[in-house]
């Protein structure tokens, strides 16, 4: 009989916080695809919450298209966030990695909501939404051996996310909102690993922009029965600009980021 969302979740939980790594659950269970991991998010969220995490935004996944042959997923996947799995951090800090399996680092842009977020708002009324906009590095991770696994095998995985690390937010105001999805889809960010650029990217690689790839997540949670819409106070962050790079404690990752007024960020790793 295949597993419940349930025991899929709990199975997966446990093999995060163990960082012990499992068979894919589309290798046991061939019928498990997308729509039967959208209860798993929910079983997730219920086992985080009843051991005292709040969840305090999502993560969107796989917004870069030009990742999508490296991992063999073909759209845009999310899960959620905790106060245990953010964190606000400033430039030069030194943050913890190694209990995660197999972790990868990636720059994203991060957007705080002032209001809630409901299928048909154009990009324009999205953007009037936001509250704040930050860069972070989301430590992503996999459970599943060799970073291998289907589109649904990551949903069970809690979307692969393991850690953000949010640097300074911007503050908006209503000029800065009226272009806010052009200026974020035309910023430019370079990657470093010990002091050498190791990839660059744009807005654009996070389907078309982060006001773009937000757009896409509310589309996909009211077609969702299983979880929320997007709602005021939380955070979304929007996807990879560069390549998902491998980390090690005593490595030290930066950005430097272009045409958009935000400081890059940079971490010791341990």
């Amino acid at each position: 009989m295949p597993a419940s969302p349930s025991e899929i979740a709990a199975e997966s939980l446990v093999a995060l916080d163990t960082r012990r790594q499992i068979a894919l659950f589309v290798a046991r269970d061939p019928a498990f695809d997308v729509e039967a991991a959208r209860p798993v998010i929910a079983a997730l969220r219920e086992l985080r919450t009843a051991r005292g995490e709040t969840p305090v935004g999502r993560k969107i996944g796989f917004t870069n298209r030009g990742i999508w042959d490296e991992y063999r997923v073909y759209a845009p996947i999310w899960g959620h966030m905790y106060d245990t799995t953010v964190h606000d951090v400033s430039p030069g800090e030194t943050v913890a990695v190694s209990h995660l399996p197999e972790p990868r680092i990636e720059p994203e842009i991060v957007l705080g909501l002032r209001r809630d977020l409901r299928l048909g708002m154009d990009l324009a009324e999205i953007a009037d939404a936001v509250d704040w906009v930050a860069h972070g590095f989301e430590i992503v991770q996999s459970i599943y051996p060799g970073w291998a696994f289907t589109a649904a095998d990551c949903i069970a995985d809690g979307g692969l996310h393991g850690a953000l690390f949010v640097g300074p937010r911007r503050q908006l105001g209503d000029a800065e909102r009226a272009t806010l999805a052009k200026d974020l889809s035309a910023l430019r960010v370079t990657l470093l690993r010990d002091g050498a650029a190791v990839d660059s990217g744009s807005g654009t690689n996070v389907l078309d922009g982060p006001l773009q790839a937000l757009s896409h997540l509310v589309a996909v949670l009211a077609d969702d029965p299983f979880n929320p819409p997007l709602a005021a106070g939380e955070m979304v962050t929007t996807g990879t600009m560069t390549r998902a790079f491998p980390v090690r404690p005593g490595e030290t990752w930066a950005t430097a980021i272009e045409d958009y007024p935000l400081p890059g960020l940079s971490v010791t790793l341990r």
